[in-house]
């Protein structure tokens, strides 16, 4: 897939509207090569305008910052991100070894997938969609072990989860205007 005209004219303004492209002119190419390189992943798999834009200035940054890096141009540089916190609910299921464009996507898929199963908590508490998904996904216990846990049958548990999985898919697909 080739970038087209319009997504390279955004990219070119992201990186000329960039902090750190002054005083570094010169590698400009550099930095429009390596942002162009990795935005191939992002730009298939965002059709949002307002989320790509987003996408590429986090890929425009990260872009810049190797370059200048690998020119010598900057030694070090700390970072002030810091990911979301939800509670009692990890990442360690989520590791990959994609580029750092997809594993982005991926995780911000994810957090909208945690931000729905809480929406769906709070909505319907009696359900226990939260503790129920905890239970399953992040200690890994079957239906049966979770039924034992909470006090409930196990097909109770299997229509709640299936129930879940039902709300968070009609609300991703809501999202994507699909």
């Amino acid at each position: 897939m080739e970038l087209t005209q319009d997504k390279l004219d955004l990219i070119e303004k992201i990186i000329k509207n960039d902090r750190k492209f002054s005083d570094n002119e010169d590698l400009y190419e550099d930095f429009f090569n390596e942002t162009c390189q990795r935005s191939m992943a992002v730009i298939k798999a965002i059709s949002s305008d307002a989320s790509l834009e987003a996408y590429l200035r986090k890929i425009a940054t990260t872009s810049i910052i190797n370059v200048l890096k690998a020119s010598g141009r900057i030694k070090r540089l700390g970072s002030s991100y810091q990911p979301i916190h939800y509670p009692d609910i990890s990442y360690d299921n989520f590791a990959t070894d994609e580029t750092p464009e997809e594993e982005l996507i991926k995780k911000d898929t994810y957090k909208q997938i945690l931000n729905l199963i809480l929406e769906a908590d709070r909505e319907d508490p009696e359900k226990n969609y939260l503790q129920i998904y905890k239970l399953r996904y992040d200690k890994g216990m079957t239906q049966k072990e979770i039924s034992s846990e909470i006090g409930l049958s196990q097909s109770e548990i299997s229509k709640r989860l299936f129930k879940l999985t039902e709300k968070v898919k009609k609300s991703l697909d809501d999202m994507s205007g699909m």
